[in-house]
């Protein structure tokens, strides 16, 4: 009998432990707008940095950003990312080792990207930024319609399309963008708090726009402890767009500070700590080798499908960057959403084109 009994005994086991519920609780999702693979995983682009078309103080600009090889000039440019962060999250998209994610869209521009990393559907009807109320569901709406997460969750963003993105209309979420200063305080969709003591890093209204929405953010994440939120960063892409490389490496080197306060702060709220998952990802790429084409996207420009994904939590394994051999298969955009919803244990909408959730970053 004990012959019967033993494998039995270890099948349970086995079976209790693959059902170990998940330990994340609140997922956070940020996005770095057309923040190309290429300065992530290289660091500074040596034939842009050099050009005075796009780069206004050349010299200073290589100080701070240049070095001679690539690990040396992206741990310049992402001093977190690649000091910290490696070492404890997993980092896909680095072409160079053989790691691909696409997007699957046909557009290759903002709204799109979005609707697609939150819907997990490339949607081909989606083919500009002026589309009007999104008609898929989004993850914000499957969120609204659960009870553990029913107006638990926030949008904070510098790019006031987001309303439109998630259908603020139809889903009831809680979307803070196209901000407002007023008698010293800081409104968004007629919500006011306190105002922010901050340096400006450019003199441009984007920027600005985006260390009000960082601000305005962690604010509402100390107050509100949401338990799903995302935070949309814009100066990149609008840098990118002006030719203005100088300004898209410094509004990438702010990010990786934001990202390092977001994480810190994750990890010092009791709410938090070891029970949330970040997400971080970009909604389009840019163009590639070619000096005249860094600036852009668009369906023209097949480089600008090329896109990157970082994950850290207590459920995503620390595989730092993914390489050809450590997985073969090729992620895409529309499996942004559907992995949130995996780590925060509730199926995503199904549907044939809808994406699955990236399996290597959920143990």
């Amino acid at each position: 009998m004990r012959y019967i009994l033993l494998p039995l005994f270890l099948l349970t086991m086995l079976y209790s432990q693959a059902q170990q519920p998940l330990k994340t609780e609140h997922v956070f999702i940020v996005t770095f707008d057309g923040y190309r693979w290429q300065e992530l995983y290289r660091g500074a682009d040596k034939h842009v940095i050099n050009s005075k078309k796009h780069v206004r103080d050349i010299a200073a600009t290589k100080k701070k950003y240049w070095a001679e090889t690539v690990q040396e000039r992206r741990h310049k440019l992402m001093p977190f990312f690649w000091d910290t962060l490696v070492k404890q999250a997993t980092f896909i998209g680095n072409r160079d080792k053989g790691s691909k994610m696409k997007i699957t869209n046909p557009a290759l521009v903002s709204y799109p990207g979005y609707n697609e990393i939150f819907s997990g559907y490339g949607d081909p009807k989606i083919k500009n930024n002026s589309t009007p109320d999104n008609p898929n569901n989004t993850l914000f709406d499957l969120l609204q319609c659960n009870a553990n997460y029913k107006d638990k969750c926030v949008a904070v963003a510098s790019w006031d399309a987001f309303t439109r993105i998630f259908n603020t209309k139809r889903s009831g979420a809680a979307v803070f963008c196209t901000y407002k200063c007023e008698g010293g305080n800081i409104t968004s969709n007629n919500t006011t708090y306190n105002s922010y003591s901050t340096n400006i890093p450019a003199s441009n209204q984007y920027s600005e726009y985006d260390t009000i929405t960082y601000r305005f953010a962690k604010e509402y994440l100390h107050r509100n402890h949401p338990r799903v939120a995302f935070i949309g960063f814009d100066e990149t892409d609008h840098f990118g767009h002006e030719g203005q490389y100088d300004a898209y490496l410094d509004a990438a080197n702010l990010m990786d500070k934001y990202i390092q306060d977001l994480w810190n702060f994750i990890q010092s709220e009791p709410q938090y700590k070891d029970k949330t998952t970040l997400l971080i990802t970009t909604d389009h790429g840019r163009g590639g080798k070619h000096l005249a084409m860094w600036r852009h996207h668009g369906w023209p420009v097949a480089k600008a499908r090329a896109i990157w994904m970082v994950a850290i939590g207590p459920d995503t394994p620390a595989m730092g960057e993914v390489t050809r051999k450590t997985s073969k298969k090729v992620f895409y955009q529309k499996q942004v959403g559907p992995t949130a919803a995996k780590l925060l244990g509730i199926d995503f909408y199904k549907g044939k084109k809808i994406g699955t959730a990236v399996d290597i970053l959920v143990k």
